[in-house]
């Protein structure tokens, strides 16, 4: 005998909670399945922003022209672990096309349209779990640390897609990021809509809590199988043996193989996140800033600065890069020089796809199976707009947005 339920979503990280609140909330039963919560994802780990600015994909021509000199230099906010450079080439070779001008324009309008609804989308959640109070619309920064950085910036193609920025100077950074050693940057580009999170592990607590109490039941395991039968599909893993009438795959970077099973071949490999966090009560910095040229985000959080960011791609199974958070630490200093040392290091898996584009969308084998993963830097993001969208695939309604851009059968 297997136990049966109406949908069933794979995956307890922030999209895989999204969607099955969302389910619940329209009237749907649901089985959530996933290994038990250690809040050490990437759900938890990450900058902590809504980043709905965040519209240009990973991969354009200006990266790919640096692309030999960032994914080999060891210190580049982009970069490759060696040992798995002949299995990342495939993915490379993807990722290099997707560079090319009309594929990234393409790439970043798809984007936007995801990206444009999400402030008002997390504003809705949070104020469904009780979390409004951890929302912060402080707006975000990119601060130039020369003249030659703040000359060179061009945002105009944010501003073609909707995105509000202003180019400020170093006087009015320094109202903005009062904590900011008065002899460090040229200016800034600030988002003012910017909306960030003051602690993503108290958000995600509330989640799960508001799952639970929503009468969502749940399944601590792994999903090993997944095959169609009878009109219905079956999850099979240790100790698990459940019968579907939907399935959301939302495992985020461990989500390839059960796509595969569900029939889709997917590009999704792993880029793994570092942050590392210094204790403060008192806030070191105002708002939520990244050093562009650097590659990460200095993310004031509560009782905590937390200094998050850079992309490796080196898949599942290596241990973190020392490297990685020494990078991480001298950057950080470069800013802020009399940071002590830190009080925590964490590495987590982003899901990653060349285009930068998450997957989102039935399986071209059946629409009993819902994609919903993929979404690299922006998974906290675009979370509850994710939920969205799966919930109206499973309800039968035409999406909110068109979905054609993300639909797994696009590769």
């Amino acid at each position: 005998m297997h136990a049966q339920t109406e949908v069933a979503v794979i995956g307890g990280g922030i999209v895989g909670l999204c969607c099955a609140l969302v389910l619940r909330d329209q009237g749907h039963e649901v089985t959530l399945i996933a290994p038990q919560d250690d809040e050490s994802g990437a759900s938890y780990g990450n900058a902590g922003v809504i980043a709905d600015y965040a519209v240009m994909p990973v991969g354009t021509p200006d990266v790919l022209r640096n692309l030999p000199a960032l994914l080999f230099n060891r210190d580049s906010p982009l970069a490759i672990r060696p040992s798995a450079a002949l299995t990342l080439a495939p993915w490379l070779a993807r990722f290099a096309r997707e560079c090319l001008p009309r594929r990234a324009q393409a790439n970043a309008s798809a984007i936007a349209a995801l990206l444009a609804p999400t402030a008002q989308a997390w504003r809705d959640m949070a104020a469904q779990i009780g979390g409004s109070r951890l929302l912060k619309p402080l707006g975000s920064l990119y601060l130039f640390e020369t003249e030659a950085e703040r000359r060179a910036a061009d945002f105009r193609p944010y501003r073609a897609l909707g995105v509000a920025v202003e180019q400020i100077t170093r006087d009015e950074l320094g109202q903005l990021q009062p904590g900011l050693p008065a002899h460090i940057g040229a200016g800034a580009a600030f988002f003012p809509r910017t909306v960030t999170l003051d602690d993503p592990t108290a958000m995600l607590r509330l989640l799960r809590d508001s799952v639970d109490a929503a009468g969502v039941q749940r399944i601590e395991g792994h999903v090993s199988g997944l095959q169609r039968d009878a009109g219905r599909v079956r999850l099979t893993g240790r100790g698990l043996n459940l019968s579907a009438r939907k399935v959301v795959l939302a495992a985020g970077a461990w989500s390839k193989q059960l796509a595969a099973m569900a029939g889709n071949r997917v590009p999704l490999d792993t880029e793994r996140g570092y942050h590392l966090e210094y204790d403060c009560p008192t806030p070191r910095l105002i708002r939520q800033m990244t050093p562009v040229s650097r590659g990460f985000y200095f993310c004031p959080m509560a009782g905590r600065l937390r200094v998050a960011g850079t992309v490796e791609l080196g898949g599942l199974t290596a241990p973190p890069s020392p490297h990685r958070w020494a990078v991480l630490e001298r950057g950080a200093r470069a800013i802020l020089p009399d940071l002590p040392e830190p009080d925590r290091r964490w590495m987590g898996f982003r899901p990653s796809l060349p285009d930068s584009r998450p997957v989102i969308g039935p399986s071209s084998a059946g629409a009993d199976v819902i994609h919903a993963y993929g979404h690299g830097h922006l998974g906290l993001t675009l979370a509850p707009i994710t939920a969205r969208l799966v919930a109206d695939l499973v309800g039968g309604r035409a999406p909110a947005l068109d979905i054609a851009p993300y639909r797994p059968d696009r590769f």
